[in-house]
């Protein structure tokens, strides 16, 4: 019976990942892999972690959300499934444990943080982003190959938020240079992406679409055909800014 609840669990983790592979591609219809299967949305899954109680499923459901909604850039909505989470996972026995994934967690937590925290000013949001970092150095002293990349960007954000625009650029170079090297493709184009974006709001937007545009064909490598569309339309939202400021 125990065999079989792990065999179930490990199903529905996989589910949860394909779930999110195919919200980054933006095909629906590629959810009936095996008509033997019956597929379950991220939603769904979510709900059967809450009702089993199972904080692996619950964990690798949120994970797999997280990571979708901060490629899409929807950082809110990674705020409120934290929430819940530390909410569920509260409440469970294995509250204390350590997964292999939560690096992952930290990370996206970080990343949605600290963008908020410069959208909003509000200080809760920079108290995590910072938790953020120091916790990712702490991993990166025993992996720097998994590890400096996304740091790098932590930290990169952190400073543009301190407006130390010096050591914000030295940082979001040294993330892309980071994940090139350590073949994080998806990742380099995250980078880029957030460094052009930089670029672009801090009126150097000549600099910052070369950026956008190398981040751009990243994705498209990666098959995020949902993330190309939704970044072509800001990059044309960049070129007619300038246009109509020439």
């Amino acid at each position: 019976q125990m065999a079989k609840h792990k065999r179930i669990n490990i199903l529905y983790s996989l589910m949860s990942y394909f779930d999110a592979v195919t919200a980054l591609i933006g095909n629906k219809d590629s959810r009936s892999i095996d008509a033997s299967i019956e597929m379950k949305t991220n939603k769904e899954l979510y709900q059967t972690a809450v009702q089993i109680q199972s904080t692996y499923l619950l964990h690798h459901v949120i994970i797999n959300q997280m990571k979708v909604f901060c490629y899409l850039r929807e950082y809110t909505r990674i705020a409120d499934l934290v929430e819940k989470y530390k909410r569920m996972h509260a409440c469970t026995k294995n509250a204390g444990t350590k997964r292999f994934l939560d690096f992952y967690f930290v990370f996206f937590e970080g990343i949605s943080a600290l963008c908020l925290a410069r959208d909003t000013k509000q200080e809760k949001w920079r108290q995590i982003g910072e938790q953020s970092v120091r916790i990712m150095s702490q991993l990166v002293e025993y992996s720097v190959w998994n590890f400096e990349n996304k740091l790098s960007l932590l930290q990169a954000e952190l400073y543009y938020l301190d407006h130390r625009h010096k050591m914000a650029e030295a940082k979001y170079l040294a993330a892309i240079t980071s994940a090139h090297n350590h073949r994080f493709f998806h990742e380099e184009a995250m980078a880029r992406e957030m460094y052009g974006i930089y670029l672009v709001e801090n009126k150097m937007a000549v600099r910052g679409i070369p950026q956008l545009e190398m981040a751009l064909d990243k994705y498209k490598k990666w098959g995020a055909v949902r993330k190309v569309d939704s970044l072509k339309e800001f990059i044309a939202m960049v070129h007619m800014s300038m246009e109509i400021h020439c």
